[in-house]
């Protein structure tokens, strides 16, 4: 059986040998790495052997000590963070070239209309946590993708469920500036926002998902849970999402319903 564990980036684990190797070329001992960067042996250890990823600190001491000359440290480019979870990089690569997007959303407001502040908010309660730079190179890829919303030939269609729309995951005064960000998105001629209000049972329910059209007229749909993401290619898998997105449109509020809707949250919450 397969295990569930994913295996340590390459990239950490090429650069930790990297450090191995000009260590022991250089005659330096793990132990006196360690002493000169600050760091204890197993922690040395565990970034040479890959299962952690090597320190800016780390490297530019060993870059010293073994006289490597900018070839260690030349690696910190390569030991950033990655930008998006490795589910959904496929999904990415298809959005930034999508001519046609159609997401459902139920519980949070979907990434690409998110504000700053909500998208902080909720890398920040990832669980198990995030490190600060983790964090901030993913809030700022999210920043980054809403540049899509600029290119006017293509469409975006949110539905957004009301719970997203009402429930706060900062404080009263953020969630408010998220809810005018909607307004402000769903005022372009090339994005179309409605919510979907409680009550009733609809195919919704089952969770989120992306429909997605290329220039090539191929569609696609994504489908993303906890620690997991499909991207669907299949014409029946994509008809079934498509058609439950029908579904669900029936029971949204139109746009300017929903314009409305929303509007009137945005101003309970403002003092």
């Amino acid at each position: 059986m397969a295990s569930d564990v994913s295996p340590p980036p390459m990239a950490w684990r090429y650069c930790g040998n990297q450090v191995k190797l000009w260590r022991e070329h250089a005659g330096v001992t793990r132990e006196r790495l360690a002493d000169e960067a600050g760091y204890g042996y197993e922690t040395v250890k565990s970034m040479e052997q890959g299962r952690r990823r090597p320190t800016q600190r780390l490297l530019q001491v060993a870059d010293g000590l073994c006289g490597a000359q900018g070839k260690l440290t030349a690696a910190e480019a390569f030991l950033k963070p990655e930008r998006f979870l490795s589910y959904a990089r496929d999904f990415m690569r298809y959005e930034a070239e999508a001519i046609a997007l159609n997401t459902y959303e139920p519980q949070f407001i979907p990434g690409l209309l998110q504000t700053e502040e909500t998208a902080l908010a909720l890398f920040g309660a990832h669980w198990p946590p995030l490190d600060d730079e983790t964090i901030e190179e993913r809030v700022a890829a999210r920043m980054a993708r809403q540049a899509l919303l600029d290119k006017q030939t293509r469409a975006f269609s949110f539905t957004i469920g009301e719970a997203a729309l009402r429930y706060p995951v900062g404080s009263r005064e953020a969630h408010a500036r998220q809810l005018e960000r909607l307004l402000e998105a769903g005022a372009r001629r090339n994005v179309n926002i409605q919510a979907m209000p409680f009550g009733g049972a609809h195919p919704g329910l089952n969770g989120p998902f992306v429909l997605l059209e290329t220039a090539e007229h191929l569609h696609l749909a994504y489908v993303e849970g906890h620690e997991t993401g499909v991207l669907h290619s299949d014409p029946e898998k994509v008809s079934i999402i498509a058609q439950r997105h029908a579904m669900i449109l029936r029971g949204a509020l139109g746009p300017g319903e929903s314009e409305a809707f929303i509007g009137k949250l945005a101003e309970e919450l403002r003092p």
